[in-house]
């Protein structure tokens, strides 16, 4: 991953679970996607191993605890063929809901991901469909938005998805810290609630719990770092690694600025090659020292999301305007268009891509819109949302 996920400054695809979404733009066929019945579960992860996982010691559920558990199965979507006695799963996705806490306030989003068709069954419209079905189920869930990375933009645009957010990447190269009184150790054997305190510190984080956190502790291939002060609190964590995803990427991370460029120093020195971090863009402190000691940063999309509550999401940003002192803030929709602005200041479009990118970004509103002066700096100060979904979270 040279860049950030799912497309770089260069244009290239990054993997953070790419891999997973290998859906083929399809012509229309007649099965239906269903929720796997009860007991069908382990036929469904076995389906998923098999087709992309082959070859692997471990399951696909085991590398992604949180969205592939039994309890996950009535997020679950599956389009099999066949006869009672002998039904065969042909495509499969899978939905998890997450709860995102934001300066805002709290939004409820859909990851979406292995999504995978049978090789003998793509092209028939199965994974249009059961992504369909997926954002169906999202919204009766109650989730504002929708995400999933993936490198087939026009297929998910055809679905309304379109890149938006931001995600940074930068190359750690060199050593980023001079030496400390940090204790270092590289080991998963750590307790949830340390590694939990310090998640819960950033400002834009999902909703975990510890039994979360001892799950994700256990995926595959995953190789924690940690720092502890000379008092023996952890300072900061750093995660590389999921399963067959994430190889030589810090996905995961938390604690001072200090200390995470210091276990950064350590972990290349470790492994001995150098590694990415992959980082909100507002995470700009650390981001900000890791280029002043010469580190090279690359922008890109967060991934590619879907509304799907518009009123929601125009009474939590309204809503978070009033808490600043700004009471005439204007959105809503009617005769096919939605208006937006301050007061008797009001914008209008008929394009959803235009409301996602001035909910999201990358880019501030004034560099969408041509808004008077007052109600450009009311919505720069507003927008975008900022947005960021752990690498633990990918589904």
């Amino acid at each position: 991953m040279d860049g950030t996920h799912p497309k770089d400054a260069e244009g290239k695809l990054t993997p953070r679970n790419s891999i997973r979404l290998i859906a083929a733009v399809e012509n229309t066929g007649s099965a239906l996607p269903r929720a796997p019945r009860e007991g069908e579960w382990q036929k469904v992860i076995k389906f998923l191993n098999g087709s992309l996982r082959p070859g692997l010691q471990w399951s696909i559920a085991d590398e992604y605890p949180t969205s592939l558990s039994r309890a996950q199965s009535h997020n679950m979507r599956i389009i099999t063929e066949g006869t009672a006695e002998a039904e065969e799963i042909i495509a499969h996705a899978v939905f998890k809901p997450i709860i995102l806490k934001t300066p805002l306030g709290v939004f409820k989003i859909a990851g979406i991901g292995s999504v995978v068709t049978s090789d003998k069954h793509r092209n028939q419209g199965h994974s249009t469909r059961i992504i369909e079905s997926c954002l169906a189920a999202a919204k009766d869930a109650d989730c504002d938005f929708a995400i999933l990375w993936t490198d087939l933009y026009e297929f998910y645009r055809r679905m309304g998805f379109e890149l938006a957010s931001s995600e940074v990447t930068v190359v750690i190269d060199r050593d980023v810290a001079p030496p400390t009184n940090y204790k270092f150790n590289d080991s998963n054997r750590i307790s949830p609630d340390a590694v939990l305190r310090v998640f819960n510190q950033h400002s834009v984080s999902s909703h975990r719990t510890l039994e979360d956190i001892r799950a994700m502790l256990a995926i595959p291939n995953t190789r924690v770092a940690t720092a502890w002060d000379p008092s023996g609190k952890l300072a900061a964590y750093a995660i590389e690694g999921k399963g067959a995803d994430l190889d030589g990427y810090v996905h995961e991370w938390g604690g001072s600025t200090s200390a995470i460029m210091a276990l950064l120093t350590h972990l290349r020195t470790t492994q001995k090659r150098d590694l990415r971090l992959i980082a909100p863009a507002h995470a700009s402190n650390l981001v900000s020292r890791l280029i002043e000691a010469g580190c090279t940063k690359h922008s890109g999309f967060l991934g590619m999301i879907k509304i799907l509550k518009m009123e929601s999401m125009f009474a939590k940003i309204q809503r978070h305007a009033r808490s600043l002192g700004v009471h005439d803030l204007v959105f809503e929709e009617r005769d096919g268009k939605t208006y937006f602005g301050r007061g008797l200041h009001v914008y209008s479009t008929d394009s959803n891509v235009d409301l996602l990118r001035l909910f999201f970004g990358p880019e501030k509103p004034s560099a969408i819109h041509a808004f008077d002066p007052i109600t450009a700096e009311t919505f720069d100060r507003i927008l975008p949302i900022p947005l960021w979904v752990w690498g633990w979270d990918s589904v």
